[in-house]
């Protein structure tokens, strides 16, 4: 299984706003009732049971009533994934201080997809119909990348961004001849997660992002014009391109190699206001990257690992020691290359990521030597 996105046209925009509108009331409903049931009863309520207050609600609101019970499921969901009595209040009124962005969704049995057909020499439209209340339907027309006509639906989102933009996340099964050129390929290799370079591999391939610094210029100018409209583009373009280099990145990776192995460095012992380096942080994308390198590597059977990358960066990895010469700490951070007392030569994210790999592969006994 894998999930596509795929983005509608505009004409939908109003229609979809209006059934969000409900799907909020439901939302909330059974958001309150969970809470009020748990204050009388100190038991949380399942999907299950939320689906016996909701029955029959569906041709009041004009939603499907699988809609409605996937709303009980994700809530009972959220809340017990975040561990939260009460989970956050939905509304997409305009006046309101804090907005929900819009979300529709539908389980199998409201999904039937119509038609796909050719637009323009390559572009392909696809035409789905959503069940709603009993009897009615909503067309949808979306432009297809992936060709819908090849996949089977499973379930179906549909979800607006920041923008007001409507996209459809549609979880699919491709078909047998699709999922055979998914497989991996045959090396090994290891990744250094930085910031000067994203990340950094032990064949020595990078990942350069730093959108945010790219466009800092034209997003100061949009914020001292009070331009919102303009803002927001900024920032979907830097989250989009983000996203496309992270995704052609990891695709590769996952072609080439069947064991990827991956340091765990987390992004909230550079983000305090000691560092200085939480702009940079949050540009490189860290949890992007492993997010995507997780699902690709299930879909492709390749072998992915997140090791302990404590010392790697000080150990040689040809003679496995730490030199007086290697960089230590965030003071050596301007270290970019060194030299060890064995006589090699080190790229400093270079040698971590092939201790990374080593990590990864159990060839050190003891792991790597500690000060």
């Amino acid at each position: 299984m894998k999930t596509l996105k795929l983005r509608l046209k505009d004409k939908h925009a109003k229609q979809l706003t209006a059934i969000s509108g409900s799907v909020n009331f439901v939302w909330n409903y059974v958001n309150e009732l969970s809470f009020k049931h748990l204050q009388r009863t100190g038991k949380f309520f399942s999907a299950y049971d939320l689906a016996e207050y909701t029955k029959g609600s569906g041709a009041l609101l004009g939603l499907h009533s699988q809609t409605i019970q996937a709303i009980s499921e994700t809530h009972a969901k959220n809340r017990k994934q975040f561990k939260k009595a009460k989970l956050r209040w939905r509304t997409n009124k305009p006046k309101a201080k804090t907005k929900s962005l819009g979300w529709i969704p539908f389980k199998k049995s409201a999904i039937k997809h119509l038609a796909t057909r050719q637009s323009g020499k390559k572009a392909l439209k696809s035409t789905i119909q959503l069940s709603l209340a009993k009897g009615q339907k909503l067309i949808i027309e979306l432009f297809d990348s992936y060709n819908l006509s090849l996949c089977q639906i499973n379930t179906l989102e549909l979800v607006q961004d920041a923008r007001g933009r409507w996209y459809a996340c549609i979880t699919v099964k491709a078909k047998a001849q699709n999922d055979a050129k998914a497989q991996g390929g045959t090396g090994q290799i290891g990744i250094d997660l930085g910031l000067k370079e994203a990340a950094t591999t032990s064949d020595g391939d990078t990942l350069t992002v730093k959108q945010t610094q790219k466009w800092a210029k034209k997003l100061a100018i949009a914020g001292r014009a009070k331009n919102k409209q303009r803002a927001q583009a900024i920032h979907a373009k830097i989250k989009n391109t983000r996203q496309d280099l992270i995704h052609k990145f990891t695709t590769q990776l996952v072609k080439n190699n069947s064991l990827i192995v991956v340091g765990d460095v987390k992004s909230k012992s550079f983000t305090s206001k000691k560092t200085n380096l939480a702009k940079s942080t949050y540009d490189a994308g860290w949890f992007e990257l492993k997010r995507q390198l997780d699902y690709k590597c299930k879909h492709a059977g390749c072998r992915f690992e997140i090791v302990n990358e404590s010392y790697t960066t000080q150990t040689c990895s040809s003679c496995r020691q730490i030199s007086d010469s290697s960089p230590k700490g965030r003071q050596d951070l301007g270290i970019r290359e060194w030299t060890c007392e064995c006589g090699v030569t080190h790229d400093r994210d270079i040698n971590a990521a092939k201790n990374i790999l080593a990590v990864g592969l159990d060839r050190l006994a003891v792991g790597i030597p500690f000060l």
